[in-house]
Formats: C-alpha cells, structure tokens, sequence
C-alpha cells in the first residue's frame, strides 16, 4: 500500500513522464517540418518513450491500491530556434526530470517504501542513459559547427540511434 505522501509524489512524475512526451513530440514536429527527418524519427520514438515510462507509472500506482491520476498537461514549447538550441533545451529537460525521480527517491526512503525504491531503480538508470544520449548528441552538434552538410549527415546519423520500446510495460 502507498503512503499518500509517496502516491502524491508518484501522481506527480507522472505528470512529467507526460509532459515530457509532449516535449518530444513538439520537437518531432519541428524537426519533421525543418527537414530534420532522421532527427524527427528519433523524436517520434522518443514520445513514445516517455509515455511508456508514464505509463508503468500509473499501473505501478494502481497495482499497490494508489490511484494513478491523469491530469492537465502544460503545453510545451513548439519553436526551437535551431536544432542546437533544441538538443540543448532536450537536455535541460533530461536534467529536470532527473532531479524529479531523485526527489521521488528521496520520498520512498523517508518513508520507509522499498517496494517503490527498488521500481524507480530502474528510472534512474534510463535516466542516466537519456542524459547521455543528449550530451552525445550535442557534442556531435558542437564538432559539426555550422556546416549544413555536417547536419545532413548528422541527421542520416541520429537514425542510428533509435532503440525499439519494449513490449512489456
């Protein structure tokens, strides 16, 4: 059973395992009209990532007799100046919710939760892996430069990087 502190808290990521989704899919949609198509396949599959990370969230929350709850969403940002600047604005975004599960983390120890500890071990460590992602991509942003046929092949690249979801949420 989840303490309400902890369903409060949980109620809370979901919200932004949500809203990170929409980030995702906001910036598949510039890519994709910038001409960014590999970097919009990337993004595409990244939305639903996230969503699936909402996902095991609301049906952990249910499963322990918490109620998972769906609420409103903050629009995300919809222009990004250049890709740098959205690569930039993605890992910023990685970093906060980062800092959110450690939070969450924090609030399963204090309260003394170990089942809800070890189910956001595995958040932490995706959560490491997205932000090396981003930083791995914005150091490949930073050696292209300027060089527009350095993005052409950029893009063809970040294709590469798409990982299929699991099946099992």
């Amino acid at each position: 059973m989840l303490s309400p502190k902890v369903e409060k808290a949980l109620n809370k990521q979901i919200k932004i395992e949500a809203e990170s989704s929409q980030i995702y899919l906001a910036m598949a949609s510039w890519a994709e009209i910038n001409g960014f198509e590999g970097v919009a396949q990337f993004m595409y599959a990244q939305t639903d990532e996230e969503r699936m990370h909402m996902l095991k969230i609301v049906k952990f929350v249910n499963e322990r007799g918490g109620h998972a709850l769906v609420s409103d969403l903050k629009a995300p940002p919809t222009q990004f100046g250049s890709a740098k600047e959205m690569f930039e604005t993605l890992f910023k975004h990685e970093v906060f919710v980062s800092k959110s599960i450690n939070e969450l983390v924090d609030i399963t120890l204090a309260e003394k939760d170990y089942a809800t500890h070890n189910f956001l071990q595995w958040y932490i460590a995706e959560q490491i892996e997205e932000e090396a992602t981003a930083r791995t991509i914005l150091d490949k942003i930073e050696l292209i430069g300027e060089e527009k046929s350095g993005f052409y092949l950029f893009d063809k690249d970040i294709k590469a990087m798409i990982t299929p979801l699991p099946t099992d949420i």
